[in-house]
């Protein structure tokens, strides 16, 4: 496990502003956005942003249950945020979980453990619900002009992909199951990955994104904004950053031919080597390959040249619909 954290005052914040705690439970990162949200002037000040890699959804594909051990991993973090949530005042909390635990036979258990940590019920999305507060994370507070509508909002995550076309709100959306961790177990078992393991995920990947195109209009946006650990990755590795740094990657616009680049070295480098490379979570080293895939295959199938990396997303979304 490994954290990405940040901590800002709450300065500024005018007295209508309600303080709440918004928590993602993916397939692979468990996160935790504690923030200032004022529906007078419709701003979100960030007073705690947090990340740790659980993998909740370690084996889902393929066992359809959630792991013993990654519920262990998860209720340990997830008490850690508690306590955070506590000292810090949140007036309101409200947990998401997502593709794994949506898989989960056993999901009763997951679920029986956020009350008992958090006091609250997990809310179990469905993919329809997770599109529309990605949508609504990423693109709420975009400059108006900044980029042009409508979007095309890709949530790459660890067990399902959302693909959400619209301007001010959804106006179509879909989930598919070609999330950076199913795909690396189900194809990209070798390190690095075999060419005829790399073959068949990209099969998949296609495959689901036929589904996409018959489903939402892709052909009618203007912009493809793309969300995630997987596409910030990629957009700090296209920068060249020492560090990791979200505020050099929120909203940076990355070329096609860049994303290919990246992609190609990612998936011929071994564990050790991806491990290295600066700005790589130590939780991402092992699924980024897969990540990267599906970013680059959205870009060309679809025929966008450029993407514009948002570290704003689903959690940002949740905060929003607590108002």
């Amino acid at each position: 496990m490994g954290d990405r954290s940040a901590l800002r005052t709450g300065a500024g914040v005018s007295e209508s502003a309600s303080r709440v705690a918004a928590l993602d439970c993916g397939t692979n990162s468990l996160r935790l956005l504690v923030a200032d949200v004022d529906p007078a002037a419709g701003t979100l000040h960030d007073v705690l942003r947090r990340m740790e890699i659980v993998r909740l959804g370690q084996e889902v594909d393929r066992t359809g249950r959630l792991d013993p051990d990654a519920l262990t991993r998860t209720f340990a973090v997830l008490r850690e945020y508690a306590e955070q949530i506590r000292e810090l005042g949140a007036e309101r909390v409200r947990l998401c979980a997502t593709s794994a635990t949506r898989d989960a036979a056993n999901r009763a258990e997951f679920e029986r453990g956020v009350t008992d940590i958090l006091g609250v019920a997990a809310d179990v999305v469905t993919g329809s619900a997770e599109a529309e507060l990605s949508f609504a994370g990423a693109t709420r507070e975009i400059a108006t002009g900044a980029f042009p509508t409508p979007y095309l909002v890709v949530d790459i995550g660890g067990g399902s992909t959302e693909y959400i076309v619209g301007s001010e709100s959804v106006d179509a959306a879909i989930s598919v199951d070609i999330g950076c961790v199913r795909l690396t177990e189900r194809h990209l078992r070798d390190d690095p990955p075999a060419p005829s393991q790399i073959d068949d995920a990209l099969a998949d990947i296609d495959e689901a994104l036929d589904v996409v195109r018959s489903a939402v209009p892709v052909d009618q946006a203007a912009t493809l904004v793309g969300l995630a650990g997987s596409v910030t990755t990629v957009a700090a590795l296209v920068l060249g950053l020492d560090d990791y740094d979200p505020a050099r990657i929120h909203h940076a616009v990355i070329y096609r031919a860049h994303v290919a680049e990246i992609t190609g070295r990612l998936l011929g480098m071994g564990h050790r080597s991806r491990a290295a490379l600066p700005a790589m979570h130590p939780g991402r080293v092992d699924i980024i390959g897969a990540g990267a895939l599906v970013l680059l295959r959205t870009m060309e199938r679809f025929d966008f040249t450029e993407v514009v990396a948002s570290e704003h997303d689903i959690l940002d979304g949740i905060a929003w619909s607590m108002l």
